[in-house]
C-alpha cells in the first residue's frame, strides 16, 4: 500500500502576545492560578485585521517552500478549523486562491481540536488512493474570536494560530504516515460547545446579549474525557500496528492544557523527555496545536529520519485520534 509521507511543514502565529500578567488586569485571575491549573503563561492574538485565512496562507507558504513545491503542484486543499472566515466560502477555497494554486479541490472540515489529526488522516487517504499526489492539509484557528473575555475559565485558555504540512507518496512502505485512529462521541456535546450561531440558535440580539456566540465548557469533565481519550486512542493505535509506548521517539499531543498532558502521557507510559510540549507559550490553538508543535520539533531537530512520532488530539464533539508516522 501507499503510504503518504510529510515533505514540508509550516507554522505561524500572531504578532500579538497575551501574558497572563496582561490577563489578570482584564479579569480577576492571577498568573499563578492559571499556570497552576493549564501551564500557559502566553498566548497570541490575531489582530484585527487577521483572520483564520490569513493564518492559514502564511503557515501553508512555508510549508510548500521546506517542500520544494509551488502552490501549482498541490493537488488537493484539506482545512481542519472551528473558526472559520464565514460560513461559507471555505477557508480552503479561500487558501487556493490566494496561494495561486490551480483550480484544485479545497474542503473544510470540523472537528474541533481533534482536526488536526483528522486533517491529515483524510488528506492522506488521496495519496493512498493514488487519487492525488500532493495533498496540502491545514489547521487552523482564531479562537480569540469566540473566547468570551469575562470567563475565567475559557479566555486564559484559547489562541490563535495555523500551522500545515504538505504529503506525497513515500518511496517506501517503511516510512510515512503508517495508521490513524478516529473517533467521537456526541454524548459529550455539552462538555465543549458554542451554542450561538447555527440553525439551532442563529444570531438574534437574543442569543448575542446572552452571549451564546462563545465557546462554553465544562472544564472538569472536559479534564476526564480528554484524558481517557488520548490513552484509549493511542493504546489502540499502537496495539494494532504490534508497538509499545517504547517504540515511540516523539509524541506529539494537543496543546490544550499542561495538567492534561502530563497525565495522559503518565498512563499511555512515556517519560516526559519524549514528548513535545508549547503550550506554555502557545495556548490551546485548536485544530493548529499539532500541527503547530510538529513544526516545532522538526525546526529544533527534535524529529530526525527514521523516528516514530505519535500524535493525538481531542476536541468538542466529543471528538478525538491519533496517528503514527514513520519520519
Amino acid at each position: 500500500m501507499t503510504r503518504a509521507k510529510i515533505i514540508g511543514v509550516g507554522s505561524y502565529a500572531p504578532k500579538r502576545v497575551l501574558t497572563n500578567a496582561d490577563l489578570e488586569k482584564m479579569i480577576e485571575t492571577s498568573d499563578e492560578w492559571i499556570v497552576q491549573r493549564s501551564g500557559i503563561r502566553e498566548r497570541r492574538i490575531a489582530d484585527e485585521t487577521e483572520a483564520t485565512s490569513d493564518l492559514a496562507l502564511k503557515a501553508a507558504q512555508q510549508a510548500l517552500e521546506r517542500a520544494n513545491l509551488v502552490p501549482e503542484d498541490v493537488d488537493f486543499i484539506v482545512v481542519g478549523t472551528t473558526t472559520p472566515d464565514m460560513f461559507f466560502p471555505s477557508v480552503g477555497n479561500l487558501v487556493q486562491h490566494r496561494l495561486g494554486c490551480r483550480r484544485v479541490g479545497s474542503v473544510d472540515l470540523l472537528a474541533a481540536c481533534a482536526a488536526s489529526i483528522y486533517s491529515l488522516a483524510i488528506g492522506a487517504q488521496f495519496i493512498q488512493t493514488g487519487k492525488y499526489r500532493r495533498v496540502l492539509c491545514i489547521g487552523a484557528e482564531t479562537l480569540s474570536r469566540i473566547t468570551d473575555w469575562t470567563d475565567r475559565g475559557t479566555c486564559v485558555l484559547l489562541a490563535d494560530a495555523a500551522g500545515a504540512a504538505v504529503l506525497e507518496p513515500s518511496d517506501d512502505d517503511a516510512h510515512g504516515l503508517l495508521d490513524a485512529d478516529l473517533s467521537s462521541d456526541g454524548q459529550y456535546w455539552e462538555l465543549l460547545y458554542m451554542p450561538g450561531g447555527g440553525s439551532r440558535h442563529p444570531a438574534t440580539r437574543e442569543t448575542v446579549e446572552a452571549r451564546m456566540h462563545y465557546a462554553k465548557m465544562r472544564g472538569n469533565e472536559v479534564f476526564k474525557v480528554a484524558v481517557r481519550t488520548f490513552v484509549e486512542s493511542t493504546a489502540v493505535l499502537l496495539e494494532r500496528n504490534g508497538l509499545t509506548a517504547a517504540d515511540v521517539d516523539l509524541f506529539i499531543p494537543h496543546q490544550a492544557n499542561a495538567r492534561i498532558i502530563e497525565a495522559a502521557v503518565k498512563r499511555v507510559g512515556l517519560p516526559m523527555e519524549r514528548v513535545y510540549v508549547n503550550v506554555d507559550r502557545y495556548g490551546n490553538t485548536g485544530a493548529a496545536s499539532v500541527y503547530v508543535a510538529l513544526e516545532e520539533a522538526w525546526s529544533q531537530g527534535r524529529i530526525k529520519p527514521g523516528d516514530l512520532v505519535l500524535l493525538a488530539a481531542f476536541g468538542g464533539g466529543f471528538t478525538w485520534g491519533s496517528a503514527l508516522i514513520r519520519w
